[in-house]
């Protein structure tokens, strides 16, 4: 090999990720990554790092579920997890509305498929076993919904994301919830988006029995460090009874290694994956973070912030139809219509990273994860401001300006 072989060594810049996901890392997660000690996986203090990381779980996901822990990866590696449970033949009902929620529901066909299922369309099977109920994009799951497809199809499983980031609606868990518990289904929830920003406790939904997320949205985490599970012991007493077809993703496995045992915490894990002494560094350090500021904190101050940017994009004439916290997804003025990927292309060019909607119809979706102040909320509606004028947008930046003082001003009065 010669020189001429040899890429130039690769150069990220920093972007504001004011997207859906993955959020801003917190700098004293960063720091922790970067300064943890080369350490075989198996060394103390790694081990008592998780141990002490998955206690510091259970508080952030409100539960007192033995069964709570990271796994390692993404957030698809935690709702892998979760949905190991779902076997061949297993009666489903999965509520989709939008595009996670609707990659949930192709997990789930492909889990409850039959070998001649998957051998037909081995990608995208029909399930029999398996009803999607889809709601419309940009409207929410109700209790209703929930009620309806339950009384009717009687699954043993059931399952619903929290909050639809594809299309920024939050939908109902306690009504998914009761549901379950009415008509006999044990609920799985993608809360791949909620936990963390919003202030809810896991054990008041006793309808729910398997819940995954993600490091890296409300945990504020890097992406590729542990996606938060938690399962309750009649998940795991019915993962037992029927298993599971997966060795990585099992969850009774991938918890020994946390030190959880035959439903209780022991005192040394046994070996299952090979585990990041950086990962678990900055894993740990964002969840300290995250009880330091208070779940509740943390979500008066993302519905504080959204109000802000709302108020701002409303007054350049576009039309929010999310009601998430983190994310405001909208519409583009009417003049600007169908001009949607051209203004975030435009916006990511600049290191300015918002997403489109990834379905129809097509958004534009601007997050604040871990971006909680005044200066960075400024700083977005300008640059947003500025993107939409660059591709002839006309408002008046005085009702934006004023839009954004006045929000920020009552605050200040009111305390």
């Amino acid at each position: 090999m010669t020189d001429t072989n040899i890429f130039p060594q690769l150069e990220i810049p920093h972007t504001i990720a004011a997207g859906p996901g993955p959020g801003n890392t917190d700098e004293r997660v960063l720091a922790r990554f970067a300064g943890a000690g080369l350490a075989d996986h198996m060394h103390p203090d790694v081990l008592r790092g998780m141990v002490e990381c998955k206690h510091m779980l259970r508080e952030v996901m409100g539960t007192d579920n033995t069964y709570t822990f990271g796994v390692a990866g993404t957030g698809w590696s935690g709702l892998d997890t979760m949905f190991s449970a779902v076997m061949p033949g297993d009666k489903v009902v999965m509520f989709v509305n939008g595009t996670f929620s609707g990659i949930d529901g192709l997990t789930v066909r492909m889990k409850a498929a039959t070998a001649e299922e998957l051998a037909e369309n081995s990608m995208d099977p029909t399930a029999a076993s398996v009803t999607i109920v889809n709601v419309p994009h940009g409207q929410s799951v109700t209790g209703e919904i929930v009620e309806k497809a339950l009384a009717e199809h009687k699954p043993k499983w059931a399952a619903m994301a929290h909050w639809e980031t594809g299309s920024g609606r939050i939908n109902d868990i306690q009504g998914f919830s009761d549901a379950c518990e009415k008509h006999g289904a044990m609920g799985l929830v993608d809360a791949v988006s909620s936990l963390g920003v919003e202030d809810f406790r896991i054990n008041d939904y006793p309808g729910i029995h398997g819940w995954a997320s993600c490091p890296q949205k409300g945990i504020c985490c890097l992406p590729l460090t542990y996606a938060p599970v938690s399962f309750t012991d009649t998940y795991i007493e019915t993962l037992k009874a029927t298993g599971t077809r997966t060795f990585v993703h099992h969850p009774i496995l991938e918890a020994r290694h946390w030190g959880i045992l035959n439903g209780e915490d022991a005192s040394v894990g046994t070996y299952h994956r090979t585990h990041s002494a950086y990962a678990v560094a900055a894993f740990h350090e964002a969840l300290r973070i995250t009880l330091q500021q208070t779940i509740a904190r943390r979500a008066q101050d993302y519905a504080f912030h959204e109000g802000a940017l709302r108020a701002a994009v409303t007054a350049m004439g576009c039309d929010v139809t999310s009601n998430m916290t983190s994310l405001i997804v909208l519409n583009l003025p009417a003049d600007m219509a169908g001009r949607e990927m051209e203004l975030v292309q435009h916006c990511r060019a600049q290191n300015f990273g918002i997403w489109p909607t990834l379905s129809e119809p097509v958004q534009v979706r601007i997050g604040i994860l871990n971006l909680l102040n005044q200066a960075a909320i400024n700083d977005i509606v300008s640059r947003f401001g500025q993107a939409m004028r660059d591709l002839g947008a006309e408002f008046d930046q005085a009702q934006v300006d004023a839009a954004l003082n006045t929000h920020y001003t009552q605050a200040v009065a009111a305390e």
